[in-house]
């Protein structure tokens, strides 16, 4: 009883409902790049896109950091997916990327594999996204529709040993967006660390 009351004060678990309407048009934005580089959901029109908001700190994004987010983004993106993780914590705060080339050292060190990562530490994506956990992610299909919202699997705990028997509700919508399907599971609850928005 007491490990688990020194995990929870250490890693808070945050598990909060889903906000979009199902299927809804996904918030257009733009973001700086690493590379220092304006992105906009605009541009990669036609595209399936992945949104998955990352805090380097999180014991949430450490679990799925073990090896299993990597090798989704290295799937997703050698199908032509455009996965794009979001630093959205501000600056001073747990997860605060300074600039491009601090995230990039996180990244490498990781063996991370997005498309690229956009820093958003004024939290406009993230409120655009009404993002509240990293990780939380989001899959928006080729016409802009976004198609999946909410938690990366079902197993809300920061514990590696919990990958292997999850159901993995990004990879699903990716597999059904590709065989021409309706993404069966289109919301569920995302859990992990509270973004860490400016004003928060």
């Amino acid at each position: 009883m007491i490990t688990r009351r020194l995990i929870v004060a250490s890693a808070p678990l945050v598990v909060l409902a889903p906000s979009f309407a199902l299927a809804a048009p996904a918030p257009a934005f733009t973001a700086r790049d690493i590379d220092g580089k304006t992105r906009s959901l605009a541009e990669f029109k036609g595209k399936t896109v992945v949104l998955e908001w990352v805090n380097e700190g999180c014991p949430y994004v450490k679990k799925h950091y073990s090896g299993n987010m990597q090798g989704l983004q290295q799937a997703a993106t050698a199908d032509g997916v455009v996965w794009l993780s979001v630093a959205s914590s501000a600056p001073g705060k747990q997860g605060y990327f300074a600039d491009g080339a601090q995230a990039r050292t996180w990244m490498s060190a990781k063996g991370a594999k997005p498309t690229t990562l956009l820093l958003d530490p004024d939290g406009v994506v993230a409120t655009a996204y009404k993002a509240k956990t990293t990780p939380h992610m989001y899959v928006i299909d080729p016409a802009g529709q976004l198609v999946y919202q909410g938690a990366i699997d079902d197993k809300p705990s920061n514990k590696v040993e919990d990958i292997a028997g999850a159901k993995n509700y990004v990879a699903a919508a990716l597999s059904d967006l590709k065989a021409g399907r309706k993404v069966a599971v289109p919301a569920s609850q995302p859990y992990g660390c509270a973004v860490k928005y400016k004003d928060a």
